[in-house]
């Protein structure tokens, strides 16, 4: 894919993943009064408080919090995060318009469920394409970049004022529903991004371990890489097959190797996520 065309591409993944995001506070979590995290939470509680339209909210601390992020962070910051923080408030209004005010449904654990999975999905999206989504994730960066403190606790933090400062004009039921929508959300942005890249790692030790190799490349198509080692109880020399497949593979594999050796030793590995040639990177094929 040339650069223009992926550029294209990513583009519309942010615009998609806003949207997304979008319709899941407009559908959800606004008409259930669901308290949320971000930028997104401080506005819905300034519109209980004062009565201020909740996408222009959203806009004017995201457009504050993008001017402090260029300022201290630079200009690649700029690029990779100006897109998110001008497209999410105007499809949060786009959706409020469209769906009615009350919600497309007035169950308090659909609304939760269902906001937390959208909102989530549309997070992984903009992460998944290498966009920042702007709001409440900018103040972290920039107390990094100046003070040195860890990135990962003042998200929690700031996420917890964010809540915090909601919690005031919420029921109990609507602060733990709230919760539970955060916890949908972190999973739902856990889960979807390794999703794809996930593999199995396999090793081998055989008395047949070439053989083994071989039928991995001609009737698998992996390939692996030969690793010597030493048995524990006879200390004889020998080697030991690494290969990377899907779990998809992995049955094939093994009844491969357990057709050649039945005696095989076989260890498998779930891997998070697999670089490189035959992965991220073409197959090459010898002639």
């Amino acid at each position: 894919m040339n650069k223009k065309l992926r550029l294209l591409v990513d583009i519309g993944a942010v615009i998609l993943a806003n949207s997304l995001y979008a319709f899941g506070v407009a559908a959800f979590v606004k008409p259930a009064g669901l308290i949320t995290g971000g930028t997104t939470g401080i506005s819905l509680a300034l519109g209980k408080m004062l009565g201020w339209n909740v996408s222009v909210t959203v806009f004017i601390i995201n457009f504050a919090l993008f001017i402090l992020g260029s300022l201290v962070l630079g200009k690649k910051f700029a690029a990779t995060t100006a897109l998110s923080t001008f497209v999410y408030p105007a499809a949060l209004e786009l959706w409020q318009k469209i769906l009615p005010a009350q919600g497309i449904t007035h169950d308090l654990l659909l609304c939760t469920l269902f906001g937390g999975l959208c909102i989530g999905c549309g997070i992984t999206l903009a992460m998944r394409v290498g966009a920042s989504t702007g709001g409440m994730d900018i103040p972290p960066l920039v107390l990094n970049r100046l003070f040195k403190l860890p990135i990962a606790p003042m998200l929690y933090i700031c996420d917890m004022m964010a809540l915090g400062f909601q919690a005031f004009f919420s029921s109990w039921e609507q602060i733990l529903y709230g919760i539970l929508a955060l916890f949908v959300y972190t999973i739902t942005l856990n889960k979807g991004l390794i999703l794809g890249k996930s593999m199995v790692e396999l090793k081998v030790v055989s008395e047949k371990i070439d053989d083994i190799r071989v039928a991995l490349l001609s009737k698998v198509d992996r390939g692996g890489t030969l690793i010597k080692s030493r048995t524990g109880y006879k200390l004889k020399d020998t080697e030991m097959l690494m290969s990377v497949l899907s779990s998809r593979e992995l049955l094939k594999a093994e009844k491969l190797i357990h057709q050649i050796d039945p005696n095989a030793f076989v260890i498998v590995n779930p891997v998070t996520e697999v670089a490189g040639r035959g992965f991220t990177l073409n197959k090459l094929y010898l002639d």
